[in-house]
């Protein structure tokens, strides 16, 4: 017998009903994201106990890794530097129904055109000033990144391809190329055989910020995080206050609204996607001109996919994802703390994100529906 055939004879007299909730309570909005949180990290303490370790002593170490000393809190903002720029650029997409994955493709295309810049062009016009070849690194970095974008971005406007095949088939395109060029064109003889480049030149890093020389004076936070944080309020500003930003959401909503008012749908697609590419090509510069200063295999942990878990957490606002961005660069730092005290594999870091992203979304559905158990 049949499960239908089982509910028309009423053997399962309950069924549950999912109904969307007219009035959404404004508490909803602060609890549920908190509460999903808790769970995911209680989940994630499940799974550490039964690897062994005592979940509290786990967290704790955590915490005082990611926090416990002014280099701890220096070593979270370096980890939060990519994150807070690819997840700029993927929220923004996101705000137009534009499912950009491939902020970490995108990433690697941004290190390429930095790395090029710095290993090639300076010896060959020497009399350019070394502030004027950052800017033009951050410059070539933006573009590679929205070059690489706007490749999906061309197939949705005009042929409405899905992006979300060709940003993350564009990921492995983009990251097999680094592998390439530190394997053989732009691979340093002296490396010993390894997959690098040579190191950029040193007055070509990007300079260390100012003013946090109180977390050490030897700290790693480069300017990088000027670039993330005026990032971040420029797109507040144009998302929330201009003519474009508007079209955007309206866009993202109803295409159909939006084409009947007389909003260009393709145009938008191309500039928002080239906006959220160049913003990860930002990220991936930053992160070999300030961290690493040359081209290697595996230069990013996957910044670009976390970054997608980042924007959802803060509901695409681009001043609440600096805060959400500094909290999962500190869950990176806790992840290789796990592995130095505890002896845990640094994936648990990456268990969590995903947990804490499984029960976000959950708590979204909640709060929008409401799940009843009723008779037939």
């Amino acid at each position: 017998m049949s499960v239908q055939d089982m509910a028309r004879g009423g053997r399962f007299p309950w069924r549950l009903r999912v109904e969307q909730r007219l009035v959404r309570p404004r508490w909803v909005s602060a609890v549920v994201p908190v509460l999903s949180i808790v769970l995911g990290f209680l989940t994630g303490a499940l799974l550490i106990w039964l690897n062994g370790v005592n979940p509290v002593q786990a967290y704790v170490a955590m915490a005082k890794g990611a926090f416990g000393s002014k280099y701890a809190i220096g070593e979270t903002l370096v980890k939060t530097i990519p994150l807070i720029l690819a997840g700029l650029g993927v929220s923004l997409a996101f705000r137009m129904q534009l499912w950009n994955i491939g902020a970490e493709g995108q990433l690697h295309m941004g290190a390429i055109a930095a790395g090029g810049i710095a290993l090639f062009l300076p010896q060959r016009f020497p009399g350019i000033p070394a502030w004027m070849w950052i800017i033009i690194i951050l410059l070539a970095g933006f573009a590679a990144g929205a070059l690489w974008a706007l490749i999906p971005g061309i197939l949705k406007a005009y042929m409405n391809v899905n992006e979300i095949i060709t940003t993350l088939m564009l990921n492995y395109v983009a990251i097999l190329w680094v592998d390439y060029v530190v394997n053989v064109p732009w691979k340093d003889p002296a490396s010993l055989g390894f997959p690098l480049t040579a190191m950029f030149p040193k007055e070509l890093w990007l300079p260390r910020t100012p003013g946090l020389f109180f977390l050490n004076p030897r700290h790693r936070v480069h300017l990088g995080l000027v670039f993330g944080v005026v990032a971040a309020l420029l797109l507040y500003i144009f998302v929330t206050r201009s003519k474009w930003g508007f079209e955007v959401d309206v866009i993202g909503r109803n295409q159909k609204a939006a084409r009947y008012a007389g909003m260009s749908i393709a145009r938008n697609i191309l500039i928002v996607m080239a906006i959220s590419g160049g913003l990860a090509g930002v990220a991936g510069m930053a992160e070999v001109m300030g961290i690493i200063h040359r081209l290697q295999h595996q230069i990013s942990p996957g910044y670009g996919y976390t970054a997608i878990i980042i924007a959802w957490l803060a509901k695409l606002h681009p001043l609440v994802l600096l805060v959400v961005a500094f909290l999962f660069g500190a869950l990176l730092v806790a992840g290789d703390q796990l592995q130095i005290t505890m002896g845990l594999p640094v994936a648990v870091s990456f268990i969590l994100q995903g947990l804490i992203l499984f029960f976000v979304l959950g708590g979204d559905i909640l709060s929008y529906y409401t799940i009843r158990l009723e008779r037939r």
